[in-house]
């Protein structure tokens, strides 16, 4: 399908491309978008064989074609995540940037509906803490679902804005900030953000991406690093903006990457360069040095909206009764899953299982209680015996709808 794009963005592209590649790019927008997925290294499945590498991405992978994830059990254990192989970028930076370093404490400020936060939580440090925040409550809720999924316990998931974090002062080693943008690198995947682009909203998000900035700044230490991304191309809400950040917060840009290969030029990515959909990066060392401030946990519970902790346990309320186990300790890889009969369903039973239907469980299973569903030996969640029949227990709010 032809996408008209605006008369006003195809101006500002022609001022950032030379002629030839100004074409190249048109062209490559009428083309459908690229599929890719991201591995989950902790939860390994024998998934999309005829999958290829993302080159930035030592997890990612493309896909030929674009499968029913929503029907994938494996998909809701959280054995892979759905990612923009663009945005992959940012496991690149990390390596590039803090390999080997000791553990981080990091806040990804802008995290739903969740991709960088896995991605961080798989390539940081071991022992590092995130913060994954978004302060828009139904987007934090979606957040919390593809976090608990991924299964790590070093995280916590609050949502908040960022002057909210202001308490805070110097307590970040690393803070990601994937900028509320224009979306204009969207226009492939989504045509309706096409009819919602303007000159006038490009410039109202160049305006609240410095607000986010300017508020949340104090809380990364001096020697900190800051990652400033946005799914776009125009120079307002990119290099304007990190130029801006630099001159006027106090900080330095560092290199992003020495593999000209990659099509990847001053951190723009642009479709006809590279595999993957619009996006920009940068990354940027606050001038100083400084040590993090250690932060307290009870501070941290006075002034932000927690809404997960690490795995949820379950809360006993009734030493007489049984406590129903959480859905986070059902799929965090860090929980000991030898404390309940498990059962291992096939992909039909799974995906019942996903749609909140009942559950027949084999005949060998008799044990009345808790019992842990798996698929491909992967966990899913819980369901109870009662004898005559299994209750599930998948959040209703998690169910899917899609029928088969």
């Amino acid at each position: 399908m032809k996408k008209d794009l605006p008369d006003e963005f195809c101006q500002l592209i022609r001022q950032q491309l030379p002629p030839e590649e100004y074409q190249q790019f048109i062209l490559a927008l009428q083309e459908d978008p690229v599929c890719s997925v991201r591995l989950n290294k902790m939860k390994p499945a024998d998934i999309f064989p005829q999958a290829t590498p993302v080159p930035w991405c030592s997890q990612g992978r493309y896909l030929p074609v674009r499968p029913s994830f929503t029907l994938d059990p494996l998909l809701h254990a959280g054995c892979y995540y759905v990612q923009e192989a663009s945005s992959m970028f940012i496991s690149h930076l990390i390596k590039q940037y803090v390999s080997g370093c000791p553990p981080l404490t990091c806040l990804d400020l802008c995290a739903a509906p969740g991709g960088k936060s896995t991605l961080l939580l798989d390539y940081l440090p071991a022992g590092s803490l995130l913060i994954a925040n978004e302060p828009i409550r139904t987007r934090a809720n979606i957040l919390k679902e593809n976090i608990i999924k991924w299964g790590s316990p070093h995280v916590i998931l609050t949502s908040n804005y960022p002057s909210d974090f202001s308490p805070f002062h110097s307590c970040f080693d690393l803070i990601l900030c994937d900028a509320p943008c224009s979306g204009e690198g969207m226009f492939r995947k989504d045509p309706d953000s096409i009819a919602q682009w303007s000159m006038k909203n490009v410039l109202h998000c160049q305006e609240r991406q410095r607000q986010i900035v300017t508020d949340i700044w104090d809380t990364l230490r001096d020697g900190g690093l800051f990652i400033y991304s946005t799914c776009t191309y125009n120079h307002f809400e990119d290099e304007d903006n990190v130029q801006w950040i630099c001159d006027t917060l106090g900080a330095d840009t560092l290199p992003l990457c020495d593999q000209p290969e990659w099509g990847i030029r001053n951190g723009h990515f642009f479709p006809h360069r590279t595999r993957g959909e619009g996006f920009f990066v940068a990354i940027i060392r606050k001038r100083g040095d400084g040590r993090r401030k250690e932060i307290d946990t009870k501070k941290l519970h006075k002034h932000l909206t927690i809404l997960l902790e690490g795995t949820e346990k379950t809360k006993i309320t009734d030493k007489h009764r049984t406590p129903q186990p959480s859905i986070s300790e059902a799929l965090s890889y860090a929980t000991d899953k030898s404390r309940w009969t498990q059962a291992q369903l096939s992909h039909h039973e799974a995906v019942r299982y996903l749609h909140g239907e009942a559950i027949q469980l084999p005949p060998h299973i008799t044990e009345r209680g808790y019992i842990l569903l798996t698929y491909q030996g992967h966990p899913l969640g819980f369901c109870k015996n009662i004898g005559t029949r299994a209750n599930n227990l998948y959040p209703s709010e998690w169910r899917i709808r899609k029928q088969v």
